[in-house]
């Protein structure tokens, strides 16, 4: 799933006549970028949700035909927030049990998308306390400038935000949520669809019970959240 719900006020007066995801990068748009990419390395079918200005992208990448995929899109008269979002594209999703979610208004062209099925393929066996799967697995980066301070902490590959240590301690590094998470659907099973729900809580609960790993994502990473940073990265 790609998120594109999102209004852009940052962005604007960029984003008053076109969705952020819409933006381009040396002609190339960043919902493409991310489509190439999962084109690339075996994935098939993609739901792109959407709100603001919508229309847009369906009139961009159309099914998903000329890509070789099969888009569905998730259409938010209002938006509902990433966890919401979620839900209410899992009835186009149908997810066997994990499934892929990332921000449509980032750019990370070189994302490891060759690595989400052996990802997937760990998590199924990886059963924890009372025979629980593991409910989510994050992509995490570096702090960038406009962020220093990161959101969560990665410590023997679990995720948790707060220091699992003491904070005198070493060991227990934090870094900032890239927006590209792997997610079991059973991590929404309380959030009735058609409701707005951000997703941090959700992930905050689990990391409580020890049930969400991750890693820092060795390839660039670029939130394009401003013209400043648009026009950087077009330079």
């Amino acid at each position: 799933m790609i998120l594109a719900a999102g209004r852009g006020e940052r962005m604007r007066p960029l984003t008053d006549s076109l969705p952020k995801p819409l933006l381009e990068i040396k002609g190339k748009s960043l919902l493409q970028y991310h489509l190439e990419g999962l084109k690339h390395h075996g994935f098939k079918h993609i739901v792109i949700n959407h709100a603001w200005l919508g229309q847009h992208i369906e009139d961009a990448f159309g099914n998903g035909s000329k890509f070789a995929l099969q888009i569905d899109y998730s259409s938010e008269t209002v938006a509902l927030e990433t966890a919401g979002g979620i839900v209410n594209a899992l009835p186009l999703l149908q997810p066997e049990d994990y499934f892929l979610v990332i921000n449509g208004d980032t750019f990370m062209p070189e994302f490891p998308f060759e690595k989400i099925q052996d990802i997937v393929n760990q998590l199924r066996i990886n059963k924890v306390q009372d025979h629980l799967l593991m409910q989510a697995y994050l992509f995490l980066v570096p702090n960038p400038s406009h962020h220093p301070h990161g959101d969560f902490y990665l410590f023997n590959d679990y995720v948790f935000s707060e220091n699992p240590i003491s904070p005198n301690s070493s060991g227990a590094s934090k870094y900032t949520f890239s927006g590209a998470g792997i997610y079991h659907k059973n991590l929404f099973n309380e959030i009735p669809i058609g409701t707005k729900h951000p997703l941090a809580p959700l992930l905050k609960k689990a990391m409580m019970q020890r049930l969400v790993k991750g890693e820092v994502m060795q390839c660039s990473w670029h939130d394009v959240g401003t013209p400043d940073r648009l026009l950087a990265l077009n330079k």
